[in-house]
């Protein structure tokens, strides 16, 4: 019998870190107990909606360089791994500034995306999707099963996106 890919998920709430447990929502969007973003994986699997837009996202925008599910590749590293140590403002500042990094005789360069809309309007999405995989809260592939999507998101991503034509 297969291990399920949501098993993080059926541990009480009291086994995982208090930094990254949804301790408040606000129009289906989660927070942790320090304000940042934060999924909300049901006891059934079903992620909330910030953390199935982040899979998209991070599918279609990141995973040719980070690779599948955030387990990084021969030149980006596993954003699963970074994200355990790496904080939500770093984060977004390395995306949106970039970074270049020459160890080991290797150029490595994640390009700035500051001005890219298909990463910044959905950049707390992606940080969410990746921040459940790097405490394995959400296993490889796509979540099985998501909450609705919230008018707020929409609204969100219309005004950042600009209206659909």
């Amino acid at each position: 019998m297969a291990t399920p890919a949501y098993a993080e998920a059926d541990k009480p709430a009291s086994d995982k870190p208090a930094s990254d447990k949804a301790v408040s929502s606000q129009d289906g969007k989660y927070f942790d107990a320090n304000g940042e973003p934060t999924y909300k994986i049901g006891p059934d699997g079903k992620v909330d909606w910030y953390t199935y837009s982040g899979f998209q996202r991070y599918s279609a925008e990141c995973l040719r360089c980070h690779g599948p599910d955030g387990m990084g590749s021969s030149y980006a590293p596993a954003l699963a791994n970074s994200l355990k140590t790496l904080s939500y403002a770093d984060f977004l500042s390395t995306v949106a500034n970039g970074r270049k990094n020459l160890e080991n005789g290797q150029e490595k360069v994640m390009p700035t995306l500051g001005l890219d809309k298909n990463v910044m309007c959905f950049i707390d999405d992606i940080y969410i999707y990746l921040k459940a995989r790097s405490d394995d809260a959400v296993g490889r592939g796509r979540p099985p099963a998501k909450e609705p999507k919230p008018k707020t998101w929409e609204d969100g991503v219309n005004a950042c996106m600009g209206p659909p034509s």
